[in-house]
């Protein structure tokens, strides 16, 4: 899933794109207005944030111009200008949130996904994934232990269904880094083994002697066998 950053400040806009990235999802980013629209007619992503002010075209323009051709699309505003005025602005333009700077990476992602969740609705949880005693659903980025849920990043989903599909074969670190990560993002194995960690003590019934997800010395982890 693409989501486009719009933003004319690059230390936000580079923060942005990381979290997006470490969240598993592709991102398509944007210094100005002019450069958002091309991008978007180009890729057409399933979710827009931008900021409001912008070079060359701002970001309400930029909402009621992709509006009128989309009338679906999320588009989220991620902006310093806190006036009610400006919030009136942005949602009867038809943008679906309105975030405030400054903002916490959690925020973001929570509204984001409220957001994609509005367009993509999902009235079960889809397919499945048994390993173990954990019921994992790819689609509606959750996990089940006991009737209980756990919510897992998109990111996290990949790696569970990498090991899935290779259940009882180690698994290599450049097959997770090139497949989770993807070809154009270059993060090192201490990156994956973070990720591991966190992911562990989400899924694991004991995160010191995870089942799921074991360390293969030398090559990577694997899922049963």
């Amino acid at each position: 899933m693409t989501i486009l950053l719009a933003e004319d400040d690059p230390l936000t806009l580079e923060a942005l794109d990381a979290c997006m990235r470490d969240e598993g999802f592709h991102t398509l980013t944007a210094a100005d207005g002019k450069a958002a629209l091309e991008l978007w007619s180009e890729h057409r992503p399933q979710l827009l944030c931008l900021d409001i002010m912008m070079p060359e075209i701002d970001g309400f323009e930029v909402c009621r111009r992709v509006r009128a051709a989309d009338p679906a699309v999320p588009i989220l505003f991620l902006s310093a200008k806190n006036e009610e005025l400006d919030v009136v602005v942005g949602l009867g333009l038809g943008a679906d949130d309105f975030i405030r700077k400054p903002f916490t990476r959690a925020e973001v992602m929570a509204r984001i996904r409220a957001a994609l969740r509005r367009v993509h609705p999902v009235n079960d949880k889809g397919r499945s994934l048994r390993m173990l005693d954990l019921t994992v659903y790819p689609d509606a980025l959750t996990a089940e232990r006991g009737g209980r849920e756990i919510e897992l990043t998109r990111r996290e989903v990949s790696m569970l269904e990498l090991l899935h599909r290779n259940v009882g074969l180690p698994v290599s670190r450049d097959a997770f880094l090139d497949e989770c990560w993807g070809m154009d993002y270059f993060p090192d194995s201490r990156t994956l083994d973070q990720h591991v960690l966190m992911l562990r003590k989400k899924i694991e019934a004991d995160p010191a002697n995870p089942e799921i997800i074991a360390t293969v010395r030398g090559t990577g982890y694997r899922y049963g066998g």
